[in-house]
């Protein structure tokens, strides 16, 4: 009689703490919201989420084309009070027709100030939601105290906190790299494969670590990655052609018109701005070289797994924003795999010292980049970055990455087992 009693009694206390944790998780989203919807109604900006925002809201109120010149002009009315002279960022939709699914909710919020806040509440949870997750893919328990340093960390980090206040929808790509992440470490082909579908609605930042997994999974064998991939991809390409068969071409003329109005998106193009002699052949060799390093590490990781497949998908994120494919500093929040990567082998192999070393890490990413930006700031319509900005980051984490990469991939162990 006692034993069903003890079960009752565990049953009630799992109970109990799903109903706290749930609590606290809406406490926790309505913290957030209200914080959010302070700062919105008091500092202009989300320019990257007001441009889908009023794309979307134009095509499915008015069936007005989000590509099309009308909305361009009026987005730039609301950002500028006036047409986009030559030089200024022209605010254009920019990306696949199908990521107005992702915006839809939010179209249908009249106040711009309050949509904007949702919009931040949702990045800011998918980076508290990576956080976690990508602790748990790598294996690492830190401390608790240290967790919520990497969420602090996450939340207010140069290019993490950047994309929130634009409203930059990366952030949930870096969602969806952890989610693909965590699928093919658990064997979950199919998340794996509609998770790299829905990354494409910014398909210049991930194409690298798609090839890199499309490769990995036809060498491995996981070829309902591709299925799922592939068969999403069509899937959303399609309906927005039933909805508005234009789209593509008008998306590719975009794409086209894309690098003519941003700022530098290249290794070549940030240092032909700072180094007007030789700094576009400079960024050129560079985006040479990072090929070479991503194709000779894909040779040598083709069947990795675990850590070692982290470790190539993480390099993977970095070098492939300096392959010469137009991005943006303000991408580059999907590194951040290499961040909690680095910062779990570094504490389990010198425990204490390893510890405090990632701390001041975890210091060193933090304020140089915010340093960097603060003292090559250019004042605009908005605070626009130093093409600088594509190179502290990426270099650090490099250096990080193959510090680390002996005791990730372990070759005595692998000599000694093969």
């Amino acid at each position: 009689m006692k034993i069903p009693g003890l079960l009752y009694m565990r049953q009630q206390q799992r109970v109990i703490k799903e109903v706290v944790l749930i609590l606290l998780i809406i406490v926790i989203i309505g913290l957030l919201f209200f914080a959010n919807i302070q700062y919105t109604r008091n500092n202009p900006g989300g320019n990257d989420f007001l441009v889908h925002w009023v794309g979307t809201k134009s095509f499915v109120q008015e069936g007005i084309s989000p590509y099309s010149d009308q909305v361009a002009l009026e987005i730039q009315d609301l950002v500028y009070g006036r047409p986009a002279r030559s030089g200024e960022h022209e605010l254009r939709v920019a990306y696949p027709f199908y990521s107005i699914f992702l915006f839809l909710p939010f179209s249908f919020i009249e106040d711009f100030s309050v949509a904007r806040a949702f919009w931040m509440t949702l990045l800011e949870l998918s980076i508290i939601f990576s956080t976690i997750l990508l602790i748990r893919i790598v294996n690492w328990k830190p401390k608790l105290l240290m967790t919520l340093l990497l969420i602090v960390f996450g939340l207010f980090w140069y290019h993490s906190l950047r994309p929130l206040i634009n409203g930059n929808a990366v952030v949930l790509i870096l969602l969806t790299i952890t989610l693909v992440l965590y699928g093919i470490k658990n064997q979950i082909d199919e998340l794996v494969g509609i998770s790299m579908a829905l990354m494409t609605i910014k398909p210049q930042v991930v194409v690298v670590f798609i090839l890199f997994i499309c490769i990995w999974a036809i060498v491995n064998h996981r070829l309902k990655i591709i299925f799922w991939f592939i068969g999403t991809v069509l899937l959303l390409i399609f309906v927005g052609i039933f909805i508005y068969p234009s789209w593509p071409m008008e998306f590719l003329r975009e794409v086209f018109r894309y690098p003519g109005y941003n700022p530098p998106g290249t290794p070549a193009t940030a240092l032909a701005y700072l180094m007007p002699g030789i700094g576009s052949r400079l960024g050129i060799l560079i985006s040479m070289l990072s090929g070479v390093i991503l194709i000779a590490e894909w040779i040598f990781g083709k069947n990795s797994r675990d850590l070692k497949f982290v470790w190539i998908s993480s390099l993977s994120l970095i070098l492939g924003q300096w392959v010469n494919i137009q991005t943006d500093p303000g991408n580059f929040i999907i590194m951040f795999p290499a961040i909690i990567l680095s910062l779990k082998v570094f504490e389990e192999r010198w425990k204490n010292f390893g510890q405090w070393l990632n701390i001041v890490l975890l210091a060193i990413l933090f304020f140089i980049p915010w340093l960097i930006f603060v003292n090559t700031i250019d004042f605009n319509y908005q605070p626009i970055q130093n093409p600088i900005m594509f190179f502290p980051v990426p270099i650090m984490l490099i250096i990080m990455m193959y510090w680390v990469r002996w005791w990730v991939k372990n070759p005595v162990t692998d000599l000694l087992s093969s």
